[in-house]
Parts: C-alpha cells; structure tokens; sequence
C-alpha cells in the first residue's frame, strides 16, 4: 500500500514533453505539478547504471532544492538486437542539443549494421521508472513497460523522443501518430504511472 499524495508535486525534468505528459495524467488526481526546469534548477550528473538509480538520483536532486515531494521518470528504448542499447543512454543518443531525429538516425543506423531490416528483427521496449520520495526520506518506485517494434522511415509528429519510429504492439500507428490520450494508456510511462496512481493518488 502506497503513501498518499496530494498537493504540489515536483517534477524532475527539463523535458517540456515530458512535463505536458505527467500534467495531462495527474490533472484528475488533483495534483499541481511544476517542474525542475521550471524552476531553473540544474540537472544532477546521472550517474547510475539502471533506470532505477537514476531515477533515484534525480528524484532526490530535486526534493533536497525544494523541499517538497518529487517526482522522476528514468526511462528509455531498449533494442533486442542491439543487445539492450540504448537503455539507460537513450537521451546520450540525441546529443548535446537533444535532438531526437538525431538519435533515431542512429538507432537505425545500427539497426541496418546489424543487419535487422525485417520487423521481427526490429523489436524493442520502452521502459519507464518513477520513482516518488517525500520530504521525511519515503520512497516508491514503480515500472512500467510497453513492447514493438521499430519502424523506419519515422511517423507523425505528436509525443517525443523516439515516438515517430516506435509502433507499440497491438496498433498500426506509431506513438506520434496517436493522439495524447490514446498514446497515455498505451505508453510504458502510462503503465508505471498507473501503478503509482493506484497506490499513491486519489481521484479529485
């Protein structure tokens, strides 16, 4: 059973997608949600090798500079062909400027190097972690995770990151292609934040 939260939330990242994601999925709870990049505060060096650490690292970052409870998602793509990457450097693949055609150039740029053309060679996972901590030190985690496959050239223009190449299974459209609330009952973000949802927030 989780702990219940109500009230401002801090959320700990500079993504504005990922910020216009969690707003969309917590409106109903009744929870204010501002963010670290909002806020002008800097991001922590990511200095773990899994999701969950990460995600850990980040989500104290941002309670130690406000004081209030937070809340980070660590997530990435992880491709079976190339044996898991990019996983936990799946924002590195964008560069410094964050620019996610780049890293979905690369992505099928190693695909094609490895041969995997046919979409069975393709296939690949979305994983989220959050992970929530309280003023007192309390913390949960919660992860969730969404299956598919890798297509190429890219489609659609909503969503993210690597949305445009990722066509979730179960669907003919890729996550950009899909409309906000569609993709959020779809997404491995989705997936852990209702995990949290059920142990941690209250319809308004």
């Amino acid at each position: 059973m989780g702990r219940p939260l109500a009230g401002r939330l801090v959320l700990a990242t500079h993504n504005n997608g990922k910020l216009a994601e969690f707003r969309a999925l917590m409106a109903p709870h009744g929870v204010d949600v501002v963010s670290v990049g909002q806020l002008g505060l800097p991001v922590p060096e990511e200095t773990g090798t899994t999701f969950v650490e990460n995600a850990r690292i980040k989500a104290l970052a941002a309670l130690e500079a406000t004081g209030l409870p937070s809340l980070a998602d660590d997530s990435g793509l992880c491709i079976e062909a190339l044996g898991g990457a990019p996983g936990v450097y799946t924002a590195d693949w964008a560069g410094p400027d964050r620019d996610w055609d780049v890293a979905m150039k690369k992505a099928q740029d190693e695909l094609l190097a490895v041969g995997a053309t046919r979409p069975e060679q393709r296939r690949a996972t979305f994983v989220s972690v959050l992970t929530l901590v309280w003023p007192d030190g309390h913390s949960e985690t919660f992860e969730g995770r969404a299956d598919g496959t890798l297509v190429w050239p890219t489609r659609g223009t909503h969503g993210h990151g690597y949305d445009p190449m990722f066509q979730p299974d179960g669907s003919n459209l890729t996550f950009a292609e899909m409309p906000e609330a569609q993709k959020n009952t779809l997404s491995h973000r989705a997936r852990s934040f209702e995990k949290l949802a059920a142990a941690c927030l209250t319809r308004a």
